[in-house]
C-alpha cells in the first residue's frame, strides 16, 4: 500500500476511484482492504473491490481475515460461477449508495417510469433494460447450501489447492505463489517448457489446466472451484501432470 499512499498524496486532478482486489485471478492474493479504504477515503476517493472469487473468503472463518475491511468499501463486485458453480452470467454487484448507483446507470425516456423515490427500481441499477432472472440461480444455490455449506465449499477448494501445491512441490515442481485461496501457479522451468507440459496435460485428458502469464513468466494455472472435486481427483491429476512432464 506504500505506492497507493504515494500516488494519493501526490494529489489528483479529478474524482479518485481506487480498485482493490480480493482474490487475484492468478494467485488468489488479496489487497489490504482496510488500509486501502482508509487511505482512499482520507483523500475523499471512492473504493471499489473486485471480488471476482476472493470475496467468498468472507464465508469461511478460516479465510475471513483475507477480506478484513471489505465493509469499508463503497462498491463491490463478485462472480457466482467460480465458487457456487452457477451460470457464468450470474455475477452481481453492490453499492453502499444506491442513489449514486442509479445516477450512474439509469437512463430516461418518455415511455419509461422511474422509481421517483429514494429506493431505485432494479431496472435503474443495471445496464440492461430487460433480462432473465439471473439472480435466481444464485438464490437457489445459497438457499440450498446455507452459510455452513458455502463455508465448506470455500474451505474444500482451498484445502485441495494446497494439496495440489504440496504434492507438486514434493516432486520438485516449482510453486511460485503463496497459496492463500484456491489458485496455484507452477513452473516447469523455461516458458516454452511450461507451455509444453500444459499442452501435454490437456491432451492427456485426466484434468485440464490452463496457462497464464504472471510477472512476465509463463505458468500453469491450477484453479480448484468445482464442488465435486475430491482428494482422489487431485492425486490423479498430480500423477498425470508429473507423468507428462517426465517427473
Amino acid at each position: 500500500m506504500v505506492d497507493l499512499e504515494r500516488v494519493l498524496d501526490a494529489g489528483a486532478t479529478g474524482p479518485t476511484i481506487v480498485c482493490l482486489q480480493s482474490g487475484n485471478v492468478n494467485t488468489g492474493a488479496c489487497d489490504d482492504l482496510r488500509t486501502g479504504c482508509d487511505l482512499t477515503h482520507r483523500q475523499g476517493g471512492w473504493v471499489h473491490v473486485d471480488g471476482a472469487f476472493g470475496l467468498w473468503a468472507a464465508a469461511s472463518p478460516a479465510t475471513r481475515h483475507l477480506v478484513d475491511g471489505v465493509d469499508l468499501a463503497d462498491s463491490w463486485a463478485v462472480d457466482g460461477h467460480k465458487w457456487l458453480n452457477v451460470p457464468y452470467d450470474s455475477g452481481f454487484a453492490f453499492c453502499s449508495r444506491p442513489d449514486a448507483h442509479a445516477a450512474a446507470l439509469s437512463y430516461s425516456a418518455d415511455y419509461l417510469v422511474g422509481s421517483g423515490g429514494p429506493v431505485p427500481l432494479a431496472a435503474e441499477l443495471t445496464l440492461e433494460s430487460s433480462r432473465r432472472a439471473r439472480g435466481f440461480a444464485v438464490w437457489a444455490a445459497l438457499t440450498e447450501l446455507g452459510s455452513d455449506g458455502v463455508a465448506e465449499l470455500v474451505d474444500r477448494g482451498c484445502r485441495l489447492a494446497s494439496r495440489f501445491a504440496e504434492s507438486l512441490a514434493a516432486a520438485g515442481v516449482e510453486v511460485v505463489n503463496d497459496v492463500v485461496l484456491n489458485q496455484v501457479l507452477v513452473s516447469f522451468g523455461a516458458d516454452a517448457r511450461t507451455d509444453e507440459v500444459i499442452a501435454a496435460a490437456q491432451r492427456d485428458g485426466t484434468c485440464w489446466m490452463g496457462g497464464t502469464t504472471w510477472r512476465r513468466q509463463r505458468l500453469m494455472r491450477i484453479s480448484v472451484s468445482n464442488w465435486s472435486t475430491t482428494e482422489d481427483d487431485v492425486d490423479q491429476s498430480v500423477a498425470a501432470i508429473l507423468r507428462v512432464a517426465g517427473r
